[in-house]
């Protein structure tokens, strides 16, 4: 009913950029943008397998979240990145109460393997990203959808395809393959999509994702929007009037647009400022997020 999603958002104030996993953008060279990213998601409908429905039970759950993340440019075709966020969740109605507490250390190391010119209105790029992640506390994944993560370790792999063109306009295209590892349950057994195990060890489907965005890059201004699906290869569906469980099938397209400026004084400092919603799931919440963050770049 709720994926808890890390997001390895960073912008560059001096350059504008914006640093996520799927863009085409890279930080300078020895450059190093560190900042808090706060968001707050709700929804109050989900999708139980393809039926899309309310829950008395739960009313509107709600989900905030505080990150830290830093990038820095290794070189100038080389930029790693790393994410450490703060989750909290509650419900509106029912018995169930709420989680807090540190998520997931996500790493992330984005290398450019191609730069050329495509005719005279811009430069096409191409990029490899490699990251991990594994819990960060001993939480439990096994109370959905108010868990604050699915606590598995994850090692991925994207491509990505820029065309950055000259008065702005800039294009990118991405796809990605997210390998899970085994999570643990502090029970014997659990039953799930019509089987009963008699184990602690759950097994996690892998994930593909694709995203297709476009934006405006202008001197300080910088608005990028992104049309990205998610998909889960395995899993089962929610059972009728029961809880999510950890290995369920969780799959959605989503809509981000984002807006980042970078002050005139101090001029090192970046404004971020971005919205998402879900707009057509499987075992998710549609949910809605609104995000805000401050940014500081450094040079060495």
């Amino acid at each position: 009913m709720r994926i808890s999603s890390v997001l390895l958002l960073l912008i560059g104030p001096a350059t504008l950029h914006a640093q996520t996993v799927d863009d085409g953008m890279l930080f300078p060279r020895r450059a190093l943008s560190a900042g808090v990213v706060y968001a707050h998601e709700d929804w109050s409908q989900y999708w139980e397998g393809t039926l899309k429905r309310e829950n008395g039970n739960i009313g509107t759950v709600t989900t905030q979240r505080v990150s830290w993340t830093a990038g820095y440019g290794v070189t100038d075709r080389l930029s790693v990145m790393v994410t450490v966020p703060y989750v909290a969740t509650r419900a509106s109605q029912g018995p169930l109460q709420g989680m807090s507490g540190v998520q997931d250390f996500m790493l992330a190391a984005k290398y450019q393997i191609l730069a050329t010119p495509l005719t005279d209105r811009g430069t096409l790029r191409a990029l490899v990203v490699g990251a991990a992640g594994i819990p960060a506390s001993n939480y439990t994944p096994d109370f959905q959808p108010l868990s604050i993560g699915l606590a598995s370790r994850q090692v991925s792999g994207r491509f990505t395809l820029n065309f950055q063109a000259r008065d702005g306009w800039f294009l990118n295209g991405s796809a990605g393959y997210t390998w899970r590892a085994n999570v643990k349950l502090d029970r014997p057994a659990y039953y799930t999509n019509g089987q009963l195990y008699l184990t602690d060890e759950v097994a996690m489907p892998d994930v593909v994702e694709y995203s297709i965005g476009a934006g405006l890059q202008q001197g300080r201004l910088c608005i990028p929007v992104t049309l990205s699906q998610h998909r889960t290869l395995g899993g089962g569906d929610i059972r009728r009037q029961d809880m999510p469980f950890v290995s369920n099938r969780m799959d959605f397209a989503r809509i981000d647009g984002m807006v980042m400026y970078s002050v005139p004084a101090p001029r090192n400092l970046g404004i971020r400022v971005g919205t998402s919603r879900i707009v057509s799931g499987r075992n998710v919440g549609q949910a809605t997020e609104v995000t805000g963050g401050l940014f500081y770049n450094f040079h060495f």
